[in-house]
């Protein structure tokens, strides 16, 4: 195919000049407006503008200048359609062969955080996505290109005349894509202006981009990738690897989970070690290198193989406390430069830095034929939500142990049960069948510091077995929902032991 006309009329201008150089120099005619007109111009590129074209200025700030039979005729007409074909002629119609065109920056608009409705309105653009669209639907005898990282393949294409149909294809999917994603993002920001905050879409859409391919999934025989929320601004979607080998699939679920566990804590350095999603030892410490010692040493064992988080940076000194032991990732928000090189000698180790999001996200689960959405379980309760259900009110240590215990059951699967001090995890059980097996894995865990632990329960006891295992392994004080039938049964085990029961009235199911 030969490209005789293109019409360049790009937000992005990252290589615009360059690429418009090299079609000028092959004898392509160029049309342009506004602000690309005016860098071309400025580059020494000969140039006519859409007004020239279509005879009419641009107007209304610019909302109208490409809305036009000559630029649409130019783009639409089926060239080897007589009636097409009669038609440009008897309207002074000339065919545009390419059209490079990329869109408003609107989703970079509302992410500024101060940003206006008013604004964000005025940077929804209605002339690019109607050329591109046009462009992709007439992929047989039009070139879309909407992407600047494609302009030196199609320059070369151009010069060797290869633009072919399957080429032109490839190039219509990407655009339609691009409007897509693009109309996509326009009706989530619309969807959130119209919505009450506590209730959900009516159809709810997202747009995802493929940030890289996995080598498998959770197993190897099943294929995975990684995807980026477009709407997001940080997390787990924009880690910064800087050393190790590639993540996994599974790598990249544990991270999320060790990630929001050690970001429940903002007052003191906190490290989170994960296994399987569920945490194996989390402790707050003064320093960063207290916090990890305390987290490893709650369990050593299944920490092997770990997935370590912390909320503070990685300091040299925690890194060469880390360094003689195995684990596949080490995340922080940032990892100094003496950090890295101690456990950069380690070959396959992953060092991940990831910035913070505030973004507030809804939570997606797959289902066949459907979707599951809900928000995130963001619930923190303090001692002041709390109601004492027994005889014996609780000390201040013992509140500070199940404030802390109460923070971590959130983040393990349920069933779950955490054993804990102030500030360091004793024993969890977590995805168990019934509670009281949970339990037991959670005291047999902790052996002899489960004398004066604190014990925290996702959810209520539909029986008081539980309490009376946490009793007899000597546990002091216990925090849980309440809300069962058979309250009263825990309350009365509970005094039996003199331990001392807390109700929170939420309850924090984690099943996936």
């Amino acid at each position: 195919m030969e490209i005789k006309r293109a019409l360049l009329s790009v937000s992005d201008k990252t290589g615009i000049v360059e690429f418009a150089q090299g079609l000028h120099e092959l004898g392509v005619e160029l049309i342009s407006t506004g602000g690309t007109m005016q860098q071309l111009k400025a580059a020494g590129i000969p140039v006519i503008s859409v007004s020239e074209i279509t005879g009419f200025p641009e107007m209304m700030d610019g909302r109208v200048k490409t809305l036009h039979p000559k630029v649409h005729g130019g783009i639409l007409a089926i060239r080897d359609n007589p009636e097409h074909v009669g038609a440009m002629k008897a309207h002074g119609i000339t065919g545009i062969d390419l059209v490079v065109v990329n869109l408003y920056p609107f989703r970079e608009t509302i992410a500024k955080p101060d940003v206006t409705r008013e604004e964000a309105i005025e940077n929804i653009d209605i002339g690019g996505p109607s050329m591109v669209r046009a462009a992709a639907k007439n992929y047989k005898y039009v070139a879309i290109v909407v992407d600047p990282m494609q302009y030196s393949e199609v320059l070369e294409k151009v010069n060797s005349n290869t633009l072919t149909e399957d080429f032109r294809l490839a190039l219509s999917q990407k655009a339609f894509l691009h409007t897509g994603l693009y109309d996509c993002a326009i009706a989530e920001y619309l969807t959130k202006q119209v919505t009450e905050k506590a209730s959900m879409p009516v159809v709810y859409s997202k747009s995802f981009t493929k940030i890289q391919d996995l080598r498998y999934g959770e197993n190897p025989h099943q294929k995975a990738a990684f995807y980026r929320d477009t709407a997001a601004q940080g997390g787990i979607a924009f880690a910064k690897q800087l050393h190790g080998k590639e993540l996994s699939y599974n790598n990249i679920v544990d991270m999320e989970a060790a990630w929001n566990l050690a970001h429940e804590w903002k007052e003191r350095p906190s490290c989170v070690i994960v296994k399987h999603t569920n945490p194996c030892g989390t402790a707050l410490g003064n320093t960063v290198l207290e916090a990890f010692e305390r987290a490893f040493a709650a369990d050593d064992k299944s920490a092997f193989g770990g997935i370590v988080a912390f909320n503070r940076e990685l300091d040299a000194e925690t890194a060469e406390a880390m360094k003689p032991i195995f684990f596949e990732v080490v995340m922080a928000p940032t990892i100094s430069k003496d950090a890295l090189e101690i456990l950069g000698t380690k070959k396959n180790i992953r060092l991940i830095e990831i910035p913070e999001t505030t973004t507030e996200e809804l939570q997606l689960r797959k289902v066949s034929g459907g979707l599951l959405v809900q928000t995130a379980d963001d619930s923190s309760e303090t001692r002041e939500d709390c109601q004492v259900v027994t005889e014996r009110v609780p000390t201040e240590e013992e509140w500070k142990a199940m404030e802390f215990a109460w923070k971590i059951v959130k983040h393990v699967k349920s069933n779950a049960i955490v054993l804990a001090g102030t500030d360091v995890t004793y024993g969890i059980g977590a995805g168990q069948m019934n509670r009281v097996g949970a339990a037991a894995i959670a005291i047999q865990e902790a052996g002899e510091k489960s004398k004066g632990a604190a014990l925290a329960s996702d959810a209520f006891f539909p029986f008081g077995d539980t309490i009376e295992a946490a009793g007899k392994a000597g546990v002091t004080c216990v925090i849980q929902p309440g809300g069962s039938i058979r309250d009263q049964e825990s309350i009365d085990m509970a005094n039996k032991y003199n331990i001392t029961m807390v109700f929170t009235g939420h309850r924090h199911f984690r099943h996936c």
